[in-house]
């Protein structure tokens, strides 16, 4: 493994100037590109004492071999040659776009004779105009169909539009009217380009002023008398409308914008657009990230106004690819440079922005939807991949030096506020996939800490292993009184503790006290998505992009999920309780009842009074009492929230105070 001070330049030595940097492993790849303000400042940040940087930033620099640099005049200089080496070498330490699926677009082949109307997919080229991208090709050709009804222009390829124009006879769409038949000279080229001109038009937006000239021609033709000619008018207005109406309205205002948002975790992002031009929702388009370093949601805008408008993966950009404006989610930390780079390329001003309120926001909310549904989609799809898993396991056996493949994995996760209704959670997974007959839920009694109640957790767990493994021996592993195996006669592979040192010291001594010692134990540190191990004073770093990392990832999440449900159902309980107290005439018999019931909280908040006198022992004038003492408090009008949303350091409930700490925050 290369070490960075056998490479670091010599003192003095890096410009103070903007420029780009790249990396070159010892074989002279490429593996790194970055932009700085000050060279100096940036790439020192490198060299500094490798045992305080980031674990993904170290890996990069020991893989290194070699930095070298390039000064330019400004910002805007050192972003565009970034995307252009970007997209020359594909350094693997960059974050890369893949498409999650090949989405197609409408295309116009303006660079020909006789431009085409066709569905194309890949990289786009010089001289086509795209319309899109469309989520699926029906759209394209149900759109088209729709359309060259009013633009009779040309959709044959090349070989069909010789071929009729050998034979003298246009093809069946000539002769019902949906081409204007150039191949026949039917019209000129000069008139088939009007055509695909109004019809670029409409695409691009311009439907009011298309619509009016059709409305003042059919008037027109009405009073001449020409009224073949009027109603064929008519129904063309009737299928330009019928178009409109298949794309949503979302803003009223005639916006042309791109509207992005993610949905992320540590490892991977899924990223959603939606092309909106004329106000309207005229494409959609996705990604799915792989994070091979630490990235914000500032640095994942950043790499996408890059390798999207910049070129870095589908080559040269028209300038009407860039819309007006770009909607984010998060600006990046040199919001301007990247708006001047966006007026570049599409020649005129582009504003770029966090929208706030209305229906911008409304719509930001809307992408972020769709970006988290992709992620999951994503996330099933990966998880259901038998060969994926079997790698994952397999990884996982080998980092973790254990003697067999871990198939059947355990995870433990504690959740409280402030020492609060402790509770833990138990996850299994086997063969990598989650078996959610054996969750287990308990309530920690003892401890009052994040080590206390995973110590308690776990000898709980392992107590009634070694009680279930006593009695397989003598009932053969079965239950006489349910006729099944026990569920927990037989130990996990792998027992997963959600948390760093600490929680997996406090795990394995727990099994120590127990004599069990044929159960591994780690634990997964989430701010680093670090692996500890019993009495191992250095973490284990898997790869970023390692199978193995995704499983114990998700089998963590599971748990935290599975742990956070249950910690807010017994907080909603005993708010409940709190809140009956004070109510007059109700005793704990009717108060056990009224929670029987209805369980929780909000579901008693939303009864009626005839539903409560339904419950035994509830009067009229008793139900009210409990309606009047559960009723949420009326809000201050004035304090209203921000408009950019709940703070993002609150619970889920919206409060300040984070719903749980340590291993389970």
């Amino acid at each position: 493994m290369p070490d960075p001070s056998t490479y670091r330049p010599a003192v003095g030595s890096i410009p103070e100037s903007p420029g780009v940097y790249k990396f070159r492993d010892p074989g002279g790849r490429v593996i790194y590109v970055g932009k700085a303000k000050s060279l100096r400042q940036r790439l020192n940040s490198y060299f500094a004492d490798i045992a305080g940087l980031h674990p993904r930033t170290r890996q990069m620099v020991t893989t290194a071999g070699s930095v070298e640099w390039t000064v330019v005049g400004t910002e805007v200089e050192a972003l565009q040659l970034e995307y252009n080496w970007i997209k020359e070498f594909d350094p693997r330490f960059n974050v890369r776009y893949r498409d999650d699926k090949s989405y197609p677009s409408l295309a116009v082949t303006l660079n020909e004779e006789y431009p085409r109307l066709q569905v194309m997919r890949g990289p786009k080229r010089k001289g086509v105009r795209y319309f899109g991208p469309y989520a699926h090709a029906w759209a394209i050709r149900e759109t088209l169909d729709t359309l060259t009804r009013v633009f009779p222009a040309r959709t044959c390829s090349t070989g069909v539009f010789k071929r009729h124009g050998q034979i003298g006879r246009p093809c069946l769409l000539g002769y019902i009217g949906k081409c204007s038949a150039p191949c026949v000279g039917k019209v000129s080229a000069e008139e088939h380009r009007d055509i695909v001109d109004d019809f670029c038009d409409f695409m691009g937006g311009r439907t009011e002023q298309i619509i009016r000239r059709l409305e003042r021609e059919m008037a027109r033709a009405a009073e001449d008398m020409e009224y073949e000619r009027a109603a064929r008018l008519r129904d063309d207005l009737g299928a330009l409308r019928r178009a409109l109406e298949k794309q949503a309205v979302v803003l009223g205002d005639g916006t042309d914008a791109d509207v992005v948002a993610f949905a992320q975790d540590e490892l991977e992002a899924a990223v959603q657009v939606f092309h909106v031009r004329g106000g309207r929702v005229r494409g959609q388009r996705g990604w799915i990230i792989d994070k091979v370093e630490e990235v914000t949601t500032g640095q994942l805008v950043e790499q996408f106004l890059l390798q999207v408008y910049g070129g870095g993966d589908t080559g040269d950009v028209a300038a009407d690819a860039v819309p007006r404006e770009v909607l984010v989610p998060e600006l990046p930390s040199e919001s301007e440079v990247y708006a001047e780079l966006l007026s570049e390329l599409r020649g005129s001003r582009v504003s770029l922005r966090v929208p706030q309120r209305g229906d911008k926001r409304s719509l930001m909310e809307t992408v972020e939807r769709n970006a988290q549904e992709a992620f999951a989609r994503h996330r099933v799809k990966r998880a259901g991949d038998l060969t994926a898993r079997s790698l994952a396991l397999s990884e996982l056996q080998e980092a973790l030096d254990l003697p067999d493949a871990p198939l059947r994995i355990e995870c433990m996760d504690v959740s409280h506020v402030q020492g609060t209704n402790v509770v833990a959670s138990m996850v299994v997974f086997e063969d990598g996939l989650a078996k959610k007959s054996d969750y287990r839920r308990f309530q920690v009694a003892q401890g009052t800490d994040d080590t206390a109640a995973m110590a308690e957790v776990v000898r709980r767990r392992f107590a009634r292993h070694l009680k279930e493994e006593e009695d397989r021996r003598d009932e053969q592993g079965v239950a006489a009184e349910e006729g099944r195996p026990r569920r927990f006669a037989y130990p996990p592979n792998l027992l997963v503790v959600d948390g760093g040192q600490p929680q997996v010291a406090a795990a394995a001594r727990s099994l120590s006290e127990l004599g069990v010692h044929d159960v591994a134990v780690c634990g997964l540190a989430k701010r680093m998505e670090e692996v500890w191990l019993p009495d191992d004073p250095d973490p284990v770093i898997l790869p970023r992009t390692s199978e193995a990392l995704y499983l114990l990832q998700r089998v963590r999440d599971e748990a935290h999920r599975f742990a956070i449900t249950y910690h807010r159902q017994k907080r909603s309980a005993g708010m409940l309780v709190s809140l009956l107290d004070d109510v007059p005439g109700l005793g704990d018999t009717r108060r056990k009842a009224l929670m029987k019931e209805f369980g929780s909280l909000k579901r008693l908040r939303a009864a009626t009074v005839d539903e409560l006198t339904r419950v035994p022992g509830i009067g009229r004038r008793t139900a009210e009492a409990v309606l009047a003492a559960v009723a949420e408090p009326a809000t201050d009008p004035v304090a209203d929230p921000p408009a950019t949303g709940a703070d993002p350091a609150a619970g889920d409930d919206g409060s300040s105070t984070p719903l749980t700490t340590g291993a389970a925050s």
